[in-house]
């Protein structure tokens, strides 16, 4: 794999004469210059993020590195536009101008709320500012879940204030608030052994081990109904985390219709062990909890939808996108904030160059990922008998850690039998993405999808997740340090560079991922 390495400024200097000397190798400074685009009438309040003088240059010669070595991109046709498009992504610098307003502008963006409803707005009057096309915003009718005023108090065997986040879909306390003696368990098998006795009118404290983000999250998702069933009055839950700094994580929950509903809201790690630790040494921990969470009737939002039309099979559609609602905390940069930005934007680019790719190219920002999945669904259902329309759906929704490719998911084929549909499109997939071995982010893996995706997913579209290093996505995600602070813009344009590069690239492509006849196995639901 290939890999560049920040040149010098006698490299910066002989890189563009060598491009500006070479016919061969097409110009992308015509995309340089800044646009603008349209920004909502309130103003930022902090100061604009800038980027040093020099790091286009370092950029461009980044870029254009690639078609004067050895790398995969060398070996593409003088005409091929992929070179083009990587190499402007590399050197923008609008995109990140959009996700700068996005989070320090309008910030969180849960369903339901203002802010969601003025990202819509923004978004789709830029889109078309910009000239993409069949910008529209069908309504989806979402969630409308209010955290309200919420505290912890622990009363004994000290007394101190609780950090805590209310989980989503929680109902709220009564009026003035639960108190109550705590009981710690360690896992579902730990509350099942327990008696009826310590359970009742008790508060549960989930103080499990982290086990990665899938064996620690059930936690979250399904412990307070556990709890209701055996007679609790709250859950408390560890936050869904490996790191933490005092820092509890919301997220939703999900209600079992046959157990009552109790109040529900994550602790931090750090206050998970410490009960754990004082009632392994027979100390009554008593605590205070008070949330005025409820939910509203639903609320109307909208999917933000843009694309560049086919020019010879315009109902044939690649869609890419993200989430664009959050929840209410932070700024909604990881999740999913980054994604939303550069999908549009890696749309943007490809219409900036004056291309047009054989299929159509769609960005939707999805809306109530979060706490319904009523974006991802409604958008399936838009499509009624037409979802075959659909060659590929690329989702990214893991953050904007340095990206390294896309992992691929067929519903009802286990990536690893050596299924043949399965193996054409994987064998397409990487040939395709070669070029972005250059910046670390080449790699096509077996197994992905998204749970925006997942409904075209479950009716045959092939699905595609965005991969990343992943190092510190879950230090942030639900927190309210997801904030644009920690997204490096680096890794921010490979992602807007991945994303334009396989979603031309799909487009374009002769050939479809998998047939559009192929449907998944019957009875399997699972990709």
């Amino acid at each position: 794999m290939t890999r560049f390495q920040t040149p010098g400024p006698r490299e910066v200097s002989d890189t563009i004469s060598s491009m500006r000397s070479n016919p061969s190798i097409p110009s992308i400074l015509s995309i340089l210059p800044a646009r603008r685009i349209r920004r909502s009438s309130r103003k930022a309040t902090t100061p604009k993020t800038t980027t040093p003088a020099c790091a286009p240059a370092l950029l461009l010669a980044l870029a254009l590195a690639l078609l004067l070595t050895g790398s995969p991109a060398s070996a593409l046709p003088p005409d091929d536009p992929v070179p083009r498009i990587l190499g402007a992504a590399l050197v923008d610098q609008d995109g990140w101008e959009k996700l700068e307003h996005l989070t320090t502008v309008i910030g969180h963006r849960l369903s339901g709320s203002p802010q969601l409803e003025e990202a819509i707005v923004w978004a789709s009057e830029a889109m078309r500012d910009e000239g993409l096309e069949n910008v529209r915003t069908p309504e989806v009718m979402v969630p409308y879940w209010v955290r309200g005023e919420e505290s912890a108090e622990l009363l004994a065997p000290q007394r101190r204030p609780l950090p805590i986040l209310g989980l989503g879909r929680s109902v709220g306390t009564p009026e003035g608030g639960i108190e109550a003696p705590v009981v710690v368990v360690e896992s579902f098998d730990h509350l099942d052994l327990l008696p009826d006795e310590e359970i009742e009118g008790r508060i549960v404290v989930y103080a499990v081990p982290w086990e990665g983000y899938g064996g620690t999250v059930i936690y979250r998702s399904a412990g307070a109904s556990r709890a209701a069933a055996r007679g609790a009055v709250a859950v408390l839950v560890r936050s869904a985390t490996g790191r933490s700094l005092s820092t509890p994580h919301t997220g939703a929950l999900r209600y079992d219709e046959a157990e009552p509903m109790i109040p529900a809201a994550a602790i931090t790690p750090e206050d998970a062990e410490w009960m754990k630790r004082v009632a392994q040494r027979g100390e009554e921990i008593r605590v205070r909890l008070t949330m005025g969470a409820k939910t509203l009737p639903d609320a109307a939002s909208a999917n933000v939808i843009a694309e560049i039309v086919g020019s010879e099979l315009p109902d044939e559609v690649v869609v890419m996108g993200g989430h664009y609602d959050s929840w209410d905390v932070g700024q909604g940069a990881h999740d999913d904030g980054a994604a939303c930005m550069a999908a549009w934007h890696a749309l943007t680019l490809i219409h900036r160059l004056g291309l047009r790719p054989r299929r159509t190219l769609r960005v939707v920002l999805w809306t109530n990922e979060e706490n319904g999945l009523r974006g991802g669904q409604a958008y399936r259902d838009s499509l009624g008998d037409d979802v075959a329309s659909h060659v590929a759906a690329i989702e990214m929704d893991s953050g904007v850690e340095t990206p390294l490719g896309l992992g691929l998911g067929l519903v009802g084929i286990d990536a690893e039998s050596g299924d043949p549909v399965y193996e054409g499109a994987y064998e397409a997939l990487r040939a395709m993405a070669a070029p972005l071995e250059a910046i670390g982010a080449g790699t096509i893996s077996r197994g992905g999808g998204g749970a925006d995706i997942g409904p075209l997913m479950r009716d045959g579209v092939p699905g595609l997740g965005m991969r990343t290093v992943g190092e510190h996505y879950f230090d942030w995600h639900h927190t309210w340090a997801d904030t644009l602070d920690k997204v490096d813009p680096q890794d921010f344009r490979k992602a807007v560079a991945l994303l334009a590069v396989m979603g031309w690239s799909l487009a374009e492509s002769p050939d479809r991922l998998v047939p559009a006849e192929w449907t998944p196995p019957p009875g399997d639901e699972e990709e």
